[in-house]
């Protein structure tokens, strides 16, 4: 078969009546050469029925032959036009349902137990939607339902039953049928038709009739009453760029016989994306007759995945910013941060330094330490915190770092190191602040000098206890980057052998939702506790001690990064090289 049909191009709405209208000649080719091959074609009368009617046996064998329980209703139209409904029998359907929901209730067991009125043989059906139901069929002569239908039978001495179900009404001679199916299954049809947002429709194409199901105006976006749009219909409200793939899926269909689906964004307002899945309908043995169609409006979803991919996107690119930026930023931090190298035990110092990143930050973060021997025989200290995560962090330590590295060889005060250190802080912006501990060693006199930029305070370790070193009379000095020409004042430790002082930045002790005096009390615990029995000798045992003091008190609540310093006094030179401190 030549899969081309029409001179139009698939995305012309028209090329979809040309292919209806083709398949439509093939049909009455189709009728007509079965008609040629019938022995000949039917009167088209309706046989003479009984006028007599039938008897009532056969009348009663009928009606228990139906598949679905029925009662036989005979109405009673009074003097004043008002309606009554009388019981006259049920079929076997009904027995073997009465069975099964109230096997208790006797009224049910006999088939043709006699007349009597309808509502006093079930009370509470007369509230129900059945009376309407009846009355709507007795007077319009037409089928009603299905309705949903509920009432409740109470058999003696026995439980309350609930009959839930689907109701129908049609006139049978004089008398009414009332039938019905358990449960609610066009309801509950309907309410998964609106709950997915799904209908059928089946296309006749020999005819153009079309049979839609409930729901299809909502779903497609029409009005509640316009009326079931055929495939021309259909092409036309779709969106040209789609027109094309709607054509190849009914070619599928009509000419070449075999089921299809594709997607469809209809231009109605607002504009919506609906699934379009159809199959042939065919005669056996003849050409395709019809398109079965089920349309599924699936814009909420596939604009949730839209949405989910979009946002899915977005994190994966910030991912890779962030991921671009962590390499630059540890890349840096490595440059000017380096692995810890304890060059100071020339001057009676052992060092060690354990930093333990944010686990929340991609371990970069703005803490800094410096330690190294000065051109005057001295040993500079220092460690610091730069606000914030990140590369802008990372940067900012660099610059202290750097400055200070640069600034000490002048051999000025720490208190002049410092002020110098926040005037680089201050000029860099408002955002670039920091805190800091500055502080110059003299080996000769055991004389640690050390200042505080707003910076919490040095522990110090001697004989197996831990005490807080004292701020200077006027309180510890103002952050770095906060107040340009700020001053500061230094404190003055002397060292014994075998003292440790720990320099720390706030990361160690500082958990959401504490208190400051309660962390650094902890602190001083596990410091002692820690140090009992004596701390190890050498760089590896000072640097073990650390490890000990850091994972101690970080545990599962660590909420920033955090550096420690450590520094323990070892000997007093014999030749101490540089002269007093100033």
């Amino acid at each position: 078969m030549d899969d081309k049909v029409g001179s139009q191009a698939p995305g012309d709405a028209r090329a979809v009546e040309e292919l209806i209208a083709e398949q439509r000649r093939r049909i009455h080719e189709y009728v007509g050469l079965r008609e040629q091959q019938a022995s000949g074609p039917g009167t088209g009368e309706v046989p003479e029925q009984d006028a007599a009617g039938m008897p009532p046996c056969e009348a009663k064998e009928l009606f228990d032959a139906m598949p679905v329980p029925g009662l036989l209703i005979e109405p009673v139209l009074a003097a004043d036009g008002t309606l009554d409904f009388l019981y006259a029998g049920q079929n076997a359907a009904c027995r073997r349902y009465a069975a099964a929901v109230a096997p208790e209730w006797e009224s049910w067991s006999q088939p043709w137990p006699g007349r009597v009125r309808l509502f006093d043989l079930f009370p509470s059906m007369e509230n129900s939607r059945v009376p309407r139901l009846l009355a709507d069929a007795y007077r319009t002569g037409r089928p009603q339902g299905p309705v949903s239908g509920e009432w409740f039978v109470h058999a003696p001495n026995g439980p309350v039953v609930r009959i839930s179900n689907e109701v129908r009404a049609a006139r049978c001679g004089g008398h009414l049928l009332l039938t019905w199916e358990r449960g609610h299954r066009e309801t509950l049809t309907r309410a998964a038709q609106r709950m997915a947002q799904v209908c059928w429709a089946e296309w006749n194409l020999g005819d153009s009739a079309v049979l839609g199901s409930y729901g299809m105006q909502q779903v497609l976006g029409l009005g509640p009453v316009a009326p079931v749009p055929g495939l021309p219909d259909l092409a036309a409200m779709t969106d040209p760029g789609d027109r094309g793939t709607l054509y190849e899926v009914l070619t599928d269909v009509i000419v070449r016989g075999r089921s299809a689906e594709c997607e469809l964004t209809l231009t109605r307002v607002p504009a919506r994306i609906v699934r379009f899945s159809a199959e042939p309908v065919r005669l056996q043995g003849g050409p395709v007759w019809g398109v079965r169609g089920v349309i599924m409006d699936i814009t909420r979803g596939r604009r949730s995945r839209e949405r989910a991919q979009h946002a899915e996107q977005e994190a994966h690119s910030e991912r890779e910013r962030t991921r671009g930026l962590t390499d630059v930023a540890v890349t840096l931090r490595d440059a000017v941060v380096p692995r810890f190298a304890n060059e100071l035990a020339p001057l009676g110092l052992d060092t060690a330094a354990v930093y333990c990143p944010d686990p929340e930050a991609a371990g970069v973060g703005g803490d800094w330490f410096k330690a190294r021997v000065l051109p005057s025989g001295r040993a500079l200290l220092a460690i610091g915190d730069a606000r914030g995560h990140g590369l802008e962090a990372v940067t900012l330590m660099a610059k202290l770092r750097y400055a200070l590295a640069g600034l000490a060889y002048t051999d000025e005060p720490v208190e002049k190191l410092t002020a110098w250190l926040n005037h680089v802080a201050c000029d860099d912006g408002p955002e670039s602040t920091a805190t800091a501990i500055v502080a110059r060693f003299h080996p000769a006199t055991s004389l640690l000098r050390w200042v505080c930029a707003g910076h919490p305070r040095p522990v110090l370790v001697r004989g197996g206890s831990a005490r807080l070193l004292s701020y200077p009379p006027d309180g510890p000095g103002l952050p770095l980057g906060v107040v340009p020409g700020a001053t500061y004042t230094a404190t003055e430790t002397t060292l014994s052998p075998g003292d440790v002082v720990l320099m720390y930045t706030d990361g160690l002790v500082e958990r959401r939702g504490s208190d400051l005096d309660t962390d650094m009390a902890r602190l001083l615990r596990v410091a002692e506790r820690l140090a009992r029995g004596g701390i190890t000798a050498g760089h590896d045992g000072l640097e073990r001690y650390g490890q000990a003091v850091a994972q101690d008190m970080a545990g599962a609540h660590q909420t920033d990064d955090a550096t420690l310093l450590l520094v323990r006094r070892l000997r007093v030179p014999t030749s101490p090289p540089g002269g007093p401190e100033h």
